[in-house]
């Protein structure tokens, strides 16, 4: 956590190298077949514009059609970079709109790899999702590069 001014700003970085195109790495992010590989069988629903809503859907306490997190577009360079304020899903959290972070997928082209940098900040105070967040960002990201390198996910055992 860092201090900014008067409140903390709380926030996950990870960087990770992925050996292929930044287009490959961002179909893989947004495309059904990817979403489903590394979000825990969800689909990624959106406009993908400035402005449009975005949730990924999938099984979970609501059944099939489980919102597990929404919110909105709030930047988006197609094939780059995206941006958005997000919400857990209404099974998680009565609260859940009143709780936001920011997420940001950055790609990079480094030589034949993609460098992906992932922020996720901007967490409302108390969050109840911020301390669990890390671990499973990470579990994304590698299964994000995983799925990209190999087309198989990690086996996490569970």
């Amino acid at each position: 956590m860092i201090k900014k001014g008067e409140c903390m700003y709380m926030q996950h970085k990870f960087i990770s190298y992925i050996g292929a195109t930044p287009e490959k790495v961002w179909d893989t992010l947004i495309g059904p077949e990817g979403t489903r590989a590394i979000f825990f069988d969800c689909l990624f629903q959106s406009e993908l514009t400035p402005g449009s809503k975005f949730a990924y859907v999938g099984p979970g306490n609501d059944g099939e059609e489980t919102v597990h997190v929404y919110g909105e577009i709030i930047d988006i360079d197609p094939g780059r970079m995206m941006s958005v304020i997000e919400h857990p899903g209404p099974s998680y959290y009565e609260n859940h709109a009143e709780l936001t972070s920011r997420i940001t997928y950055t790609l990079d082209a480094v030589g034949e790899t993609t460098k992906l940098t992932l922020v996720n900040d901007q967490f409302t105070e108390n969050h109840p999702s911020f301390e669990r967040s890390e671990d499973n960002w990470a579990v994304v990201v590698s299964n994000l590069k995983s799925y990209v390198e190999t087309g198989k996910t990690l086996n996490f055992g569970w």
